[in-house]
């Protein structure tokens, strides 16, 4: 068996890196989760949040993109398409300030759907 590699301080190597691994698959998980939330003020809403609660604790946001599209479906015997309705999706841009990421809210049909960093 070959001998274990101890490291500059006499410490086993492969010890320390089990830690180093769990602490950043920990940070990457966090980092991961906190995409779909956003801070307003005291109050803190996620994707799950109803829209007027995130207005009530965020407010108007600076900027909203609106667009409408229409929804099609295969007619029977694929004999081309038929419009049965609308989606709407809204894009509100939230400025908040030099100290944080603008973000941005995604309504679909009125519901709330995620909340990102803006680009």
């Amino acid at each position: 068996m070959p001998p274990m590699a101890l490291a500059a301080n006499g410490v086993n190597s492969s010890r320390m890196k089990t830690p180093m691994l769990i602490a950043a698959t920990t940070l990457a998980a966090a980092s991961a989760q906190t995409s779909d939330t956003m801070r307003c003020g005291q109050w803190v809403v996620d994707d799950e949040t109803p829209l007027q609660e995130l207005l009530a604790k965020c407010g108007e946001p600076t900027r909203k993109e609106v667009k409408t599209e229409d929804i099609h479906r295969k007619n029977f015997g694929n004999a081309g398409t038929q419009r049965v309705g609308t989606t709407t999706t809204e894009r509100w841009y939230y400025n908040r300030g030099s100290q944080s990421f603008p973000m941005v809210v995604t309504v679909v049909d009125g519901k709330l759907k995620s909340i990102d960093k803006a680009e």
